[in-house]
Parts: C-alpha cells; structure tokens; sequence
C-alpha cells in the first residue's frame, strides 16, 4: 500500500499561523529604524521576496495597539519628502516585549521540531513506505 504525501502548507496556513506574529515582526521592522506606515508594510514583503504581505488595514490596527501599550511612539515627520507621514519608532518597552517574544518563538520552535524530529522522516513519493 503506498501513502501519499499532502502537498505542502497552502498560503493561508502560512498566512495564519504569521497572523500571531504580526506585532513581534512590526517590532522587529522597527528595531532597524524609524519608519512610516506603508514603508513597514514594503519591509516586510520585501524581506520575504514578495511571498507574505501583511494587509494594510491589519498594520494600522497594529501600529494602533502597539502605540496604545507603550511599545511604539508615532510621530508626525516633516513634509520635505512629499506629504506628511506620521512615523514610528519603537520604545524600550517595545524592545523587552520583542526580545520575550522572540525568546518565546524560539522555545515552541524547538518543542516543534523535536516533536516533528521524533515522528522520523517524512516520505516522499519517491521513497516507498509509511511515515507512520
């Protein structure tokens, strides 16, 4: 009997399971530097090649809530470069809780590939067997 493999995580997995990560990788943006809205947003998707965009909508509630808890300050820039654009810039406070959740990333990141680790390797169609 052969077993099939399922192909691999679709998009919205992906984009799921990093939806949780959103303030961790604003705070990560922002540790680089000040930056306005829109430039956090081309960051990120360029620091994935184009493989993940975080909604715009999402980052400004984002940005909202992290400025609401002390972790981000926004400031309003000058118009020198075009329109005015309120930038942000990330607080100690916002620093500790990056570091904690980073921290914490990588703890489940390890309890996950020790327990994927244990379950063996996975077979592929060219090798015959259970991953069982």
């Amino acid at each position: 009997m052969q077993h099939s493999v399922p192909p691999p995580a679709d998009d919205a997995f992906s984009a799921d399971l990093l939806r949780g990560h959103t303030d961790t990788i604003v705070l990560a943006t922002l540790r680089r530097g000040d930056r306005y809205g829109f430039e956090i947003y081309k960051a990120i998707r360029d620091a994935t090649g184009g493989a993940h965009e975080i909604k715009e909508a999402t980052l400004y509630a984002t940005y909202r809530r992290l400025t609401q808890d002390g972790l981000v300050e926004a400031y309003w820039g000058d118009e020198s470069q075009g329109g005015r654009r309120k930038y942000y810039r990330i607080t100690d406070a916002g620093r500790a809780v990056f570091r904690r959740n980073v921290a914490a990333w990588v703890a489940t990141r390890d309890v996950i590939d020790a327990l994927l680790e244990q379950a063996g390797p996975l077979t592929t169609p060219a090798t015959k067997g259970s991953d069982r």
